[in-house]
């Protein structure tokens, strides 16, 4: 054999044994982006129910604490059920704003 034909046969080794590793590399990378893609819409699913029973924590909060507040200063002051009727369109008020504040969209350097 002459030197260009044993060149041509380490080259054509070298390419076979090349094809091979992009092979395996692919299947790997495969493998992973499988593996990625769930936790990813997971990751997704688990911010989305965190934000919402954020906001509805908010939203109930406000609105018991000013209706206990109301109809306690109902009772104190003897104005039943004006004090209730108006703390709890305040408490409904603030739950929107507490739920509009929480659900926003957030600045990329702000969260």
């Amino acid at each position: 054999m002459s030197d260009e034909d044993e060149e041509d046969a380490e080259r054509a080794a070298l390419n076979a044994r090349l094809e091979k590793l992009n092979a395996a590399l692919r299947k790997v990378d495969e493998e992973k982006a499988a593996e990625v893609a769930p936790q990813t819409e997971r990751k997704g699913f688990t911010r989305a129910m965190r934000v919402g029973l954020n906001a509805f924590s908010e939203f109930v909060g406000a609105v018991l604490v000013s209706a206990l507040i109301g109809w306690q200063a109902d009772k104190w002051l003897g104005t039943a059920p004006w004090l209730l009727i108006v703390m709890l369109g305040l408490g409904v008020a603030a739950g929107f704003w507490n739920v509009y504040r929480v659900a926003k969209p957030k600045a990329p350097g702000e969260e």
